[in-house]
């Protein structure tokens, strides 16, 4: 994960240092030096602490499905309703999905809701994190049918905008909404912390 480096120097008061003492300031330069301080310094003072981001809240962690067995998309013929016939987490990837659930329990982290696509790599990726999933359909899959993307997208914004501060949800889907929505695409079991307008915070693997 990228982090903005802090500002170099030692930062001195005008009540440390008389000689620093500033000259009264015209209104326009004092607005001026105001959107230099908002554009140097991020709104969120815990870049690289991913548990901070969840806990001040208003986000989500768009967590794509753990690691499957080999392949690309689904079997021909497969159905949501049959696990059997889909690509399935792999048994490195059910361990992944515990270390997930690890990762936020020894942090005392707990998502308002957990919501997962329909197809059972995403739920059982959920389920053996969390121990919970509600389906939600904006977070199904649309490999080989893009055309559904631009609303599904839509709908992961709206709700985004949704989240209260202090409280973050977490949303097991796959590689294509993460991308669409954040612009980087995400490892079998990287999460993504995003904030209530869409933009990328942060980007952990939960080690």
């Amino acid at each position: 994960m990228q982090t903005r480096p802090s500002l170099p120097g030692r930062q001195w008061s005008a009540a440390q240092h008389p000689l620093l003492k500033p000259a009264p300031l015209a209104p326009d330069r004092r607005a001026a030096l105001a959107l230099l301080a908002a554009w140097a310094w991020p709104a969120r003072p815990w870049a690289g602490d991913e548990a901070g981001l969840l806990r001040a809240g208003g986000c989500a962690v768009l967590l794509r499905h753990a690691v499957t067995v080999p392949g690309m998309g689904d079997p021909p013929g497969f159905r949501l309703d049959a696990c059997a016939t889909q690509r399935n987490l792999s048994e490195e990837g059910r361990q992944q999905a515990r270390r997930i659930g690890a990762w936020f329990s020894s942090r005392a982290l707990q998502p308002r809701a957990v919501l997962s696509s329909a197809w059972c790599r995403c739920k059982d990726t959920a389920d053996l994190a969390f121990g919970r999933h509600a389906v939600w359909p904006a977070l199904n899959s649309n490999f080989g049918d893009r055309l559904q993307q631009p609303e599904q997208t839509g709908r992961l914004r709206e709700a985004l905008a949704r989240i209260p501060a202090r409280q973050f949800e977490v949303w097991v889907t796959h590689q294509g909404n993460v991308s669409s929505l954040a612009g980087q695409g995400p490892a079998s079991g990287e999460g993504f912390i995003v904030d209530s307008q869409g933009r990328l915070l942060a980007r952990t693997s939960f080690g």
